[in-house]
């Protein structure tokens, strides 16, 4: 049954009229009497008797209208509750992003979030691979990619290069490399999602290979591994942004070539009927990213 059906059918009875559930209703009493006719073809039988002064209810149609009144109050209850929490951060919010990023930026906002919006509940989900967001039933994604056009990605949320870095340390004993051709004669630290490292050069792009001596799955590893000392290494800016700023990774920047440009996405499964409590985050984490740079700026 269709609610436009149902509340023609219970004008309908209130009324004893058709002409009245049209007033009713603001309608034609052609489409009330279309609905009324597509409601009796649904449910297979007729539940209304028509003369031509009024309208009476048959036995099967006063057995519905009890229903049909439910059916109505619950759907007001539904409207006027979610109108309610309409400028409100409610339910569960299920967010994914990569690990590092999860743990060093997402999660610190959790704390004050869920204190702001005490009807929320935090579902964060840490992976480095790609997941079927709308399978997994996720609110947002948070992935770090090139912009491409996708009907998927909401807004480009902060720019993130890529970075080549190292450890003081490692800098110290082997040397800093300032071309391209020099990572070549350097020891690398691999991630086994990414088997070249991609640049711009003057000729456009450029894929190198590194021959690591060190590999791992994860960001997190690669990065511990290059705060030890074990090479180079190819991540994003705001994976190693901390790391950066204390001092236990330098950032290298070649003369003849830019690592790829990356951003800050926010993906989400439709661009319709964003729910309040993915606009509110994303709100909450666009500021803390955009709060970053004008610091870094100064």
């Amino acid at each position: 049954m269709e609610m436009a059906e149902v509340e023609v059918f219970a004008a309908i009875a209130a009324a004893s009229s058709l002409s009245g559930a049209a007033r009713r209703l603001g309608l034609s009493a052609m489409t009330v009497s279309r609905r009324l006719a597509s409601l009796e073809q649904a449910l297979g039988v007729r539940l209304v008797q028509r003369t031509t002064r009024s309208v009476s209810l048959t036995a099967e149609g006063e057995v519905l209208l009890p229903f049909v009144q439910t059916m109505l109050d619950a759907d007001e209850a539904a409207r006027a509750t979610l109108k309610t929490h309409a400028g409100t951060a409610s339910g569960v919010l299920k967010v994914t992003a990569p690990t590092v990023f999860g743990q060093t930026v997402i999660l610190p906002l959790i704390p004050d979030l869920v204190a702001d919006h005490p009807g929320l509940q935090v579902d964060l989900t840490l992976s480095d691979s790609i997941l079927d967001i709308v399978g997994l039933g996720i609110d947002v994604a948070i992935r770090i990619a090139t912009l491409r056009d996708s009907g998927l990605i909401a807004r480009s949320l902060a720019p993130n290069p890529r970075v080549i870095c190292a450890s003081p340390a490692y800098l110290a004993r082997l040397g800093t490399p300032l071309l391209l051709d020099d990572l070549k004669r350097h020891r690398c630290i691999g991630l086994h999602s990414m088997p070249y490292w991609p640049f711009m050069g003057r000729e456009g792009e450029i894929s190198f290979r590194p021959e690591p001596v060190f590999s791992a799955n994860s960001v997190d590893t690669v990065r511990g591994a290059s705060k030890l000392g074990l090479g180079l290494a190819m991540l994003s800016y705001w994976d190693i942004r901390s790391d950066l700023s204390d001092g236990s990774l330098v950032r290298i920047e070649l003369t003849d070539a830019v690592a790829e440009a990356l951003f800050i996405a926010a993906v989400l499964p439709t661009r319709q009927h964003v729910p309040s409590r993915v606009r509110i985050f994303l709100e909450r984490l666009e500021g803390v990213l955009k709060q970053a740079e004008g610091l870094e700026r100064l």
